[in-house]
């Protein structure tokens, strides 16, 4: 299994299916959930009979790949996810060479820095083990600077804008993606 280093402040552990309570808990902010799914707070029901299958199509302890649970180290107190999988796999080609990474942490820990730090660490732990991944990337509304701020944080540049479809839907939605090279 992978294990990724804590970072200055933070630890990290990668989710498992028995971690439904932690993924209910940061979705129940309507402010978390704007640039989702428009505010709407996400049902333990679709936790388990959505997020928690979905995750175990990409979940692999070997990779790094799956959501990984933020805490941080002062206190062990549990700020919200980072999640890393391959770019589009949810469809029949997922990428071999393109990681996707996302993030979603409560709103009282926004703003001091935690998604960056805990991005960079997670994305440079699993670049590093899977040396055939040749890039990072990142999607996010185009509205939404925060996220946006992070991923230029992690030296991501804007690709494009699309209509992003996947299981969930279409969003308008910005792609932003930097070279693996260098981030490691």
């Amino acid at each position: 299994m992978l294990h990724i280093s804590p970072s200055p402040r933070l630890n990290f552990v990668l989710m498992s299916m028995q971690d439904a309570d932690l993924l209910h808990q940061v979705d129940q902010d309507e402010e978390v959930m704007r640039y989702l799914n428009g505010g709407k707070r996400s049902s333990m029901q679709q936790i388990k009979e959505v997020m928690l299958p979905r995750m175990a199509l990409y979940r692999d302890e070997q990779t790094g790949f799956g959501i990984w649970q933020v805490r941080r180290s002062e206190d062990n107190c549990y700020l919200g996810w980072v999640l890393i999988r391959p770019m589009y796999f949810n469809t029949d080609k997922p990428s071999s060479d393109d990681a996707e990474i996302g993030w979603r942490f409560m709103r009282p820990y926004w703003g001091q820095g935690y998604a960056s730090e805990a991005a960079n660490a997670i994305a440079c732990a699993v670049l590093q083990h899977n040396r055939q991944l040749k890039f990072l990337s990142a999607t996010a509304m185009p509205d939404n600077a925060g996220s946006i701020a992070v991923m230029k944080k992690l030296g991501m540049e804007y690709v494009k804008h699309y209509v992003h479809r996947d299981s969930f839907g279409e969003l308008d939605a910005v792609l932003y993606r930097r070279q693996a090279a260098g981030l490691v």
